[in-house]
């Protein structure tokens, strides 16, 4: 198992739970499905794009993706200065990551694999 410094647990571990807690280091990036929602106002949606968010921005996650698949695009949050900028890439369109400038992945493909 990988030792991870700063955590008392395995990597493996820490991937495996399903909630960021407040114990945890600040990740570099996440990337979340959303769960199905039928408008804006609905549970799933406030969730998944406004609370989590707020959340993420607290923990100063460097960025996070919100892959929607109904929508058929991903969000991608960049921490500026405390505060989460958005960009939306869809289709064809090669995802732009602040975080991993090498990345060369498309929206197309990130939807597939979701």
């Amino acid at each position: 198992m990988w030792a991870t410094p700063g955590y008392s647990e395995s990597l493996i571990d820490q991937l495996g739970k399903t909630a960021i807690t407040l114990e945890m280091l600040p990740l570099l990036l996440v990337a979340e499905v959303v769960s199905p929602y039928r408008n804006h106002n609905d549970e799933n949606y406030q969730r998944d794009y406004i609370e989590k968010g707020k959340q993420y921005q607290q923990r100063g996650i460097s960025e996070y993706w919100i892959i929607d698949p109904q929508e058929q695009k991903v969000t991608v949050f960049l921490l500026v200065d405390g505060i989460y900028q958005a960009t939306e890439f869809r289709g064809n369109q090669q995802i732009v990551s602040g975080t991993f400038p090498e990345l060369k992945v498309t929206v197309a493909r990130v939807l597939l694999a979701s």
